[in-house]
């Protein structure tokens, strides 16, 4: 992987992310936090794989609590192009997921699921995941960048808000399930800034 996307020097952990992760070991284990994160880097090296097939540069990965972030020098990049590489992510996992649940691979079910719920969450239309970086891609390859962003803000904002209340009104009745707080806390995020017109770059999660 680290030839593939030759990221020496250029990545970035927040300290937040290591609280996180120790909390999450500590709570679920240690082999459970090396299963999300083996799908989560398996998610990144199909975006490094597809950009590197096309030639970009990576400028670097950013791993913070809501997930990673690859950042591409896109200039240049056909519609197409840029779609493939943000579809390359879930991609590989659900490619992975599907071929572990050939006959002989259910003793990976735990690593099969990771690679499917990484996947269905990173296709939700709201930037900055893959999905909502797809909408955006495929609205203004269709109509043009103004039309890409309309699309992408408010059916982003909206879909964001939803899942936040959602995962709210779950936690409230179960009366705790705090390892959803953190994915509500960024949806809700998510959701205001795509609603106030600050949906951000794209980059590849």
């Amino acid at each position: 992987m680290w030839r593939l996307c030759d990221l020496r020097g250029r990545i970035r952990i927040s300290p937040g992310f290591c609280l996180l992760t120790v909390w999450f070991a500590l709570d679920n284990g240690w082999e459970l936090l090396g299963t999300v994160l083996g799908a989560a880097a398996l998610h990144e090296l199909g975006h490094c794989l597809v950009l590197r097939l096309m030639g970009v540069p990576i400028a670097g990965l950013r791993i913070g609590v809501f997930g990673a972030e690859l950042a591409a020098d896109r200039r240049g990049m056909s519609y197409p192009g840029e779609l493939a590489a943000v579809l390359a992510g879930p991609g590989a996992n659900i490619l992975c997921a599907v071929l572990l649940t050939l006959p002989g691979g259910t003793r990976w079910a735990v690593f099969t699921g990771a690679n499917l719920v990484l996947c269905v969450f990173n296709l939700l239309p709201v930037r900055p995941l893959d999905g909502g970086r797809a909408l955006y891609l495929l609205a203004a390859w269709a109509a043009g960048p103004a039309a890409g962003e309309r699309a992408v803000r408010w059916a982003g904002g909206i879909t964001a808000l939803a899942l936040s209340a959602a995962l709210a009104f779950v936690m409230a009745r179960t009366g705790g399930s705090l390892w959803l707080l953190p994915a509500a806390a960024g949806l809700l995020a998510a959701g205001g800034r795509e609603l106030a017109g600050r949906g951000g770059d794209l980059k590849y999660s």
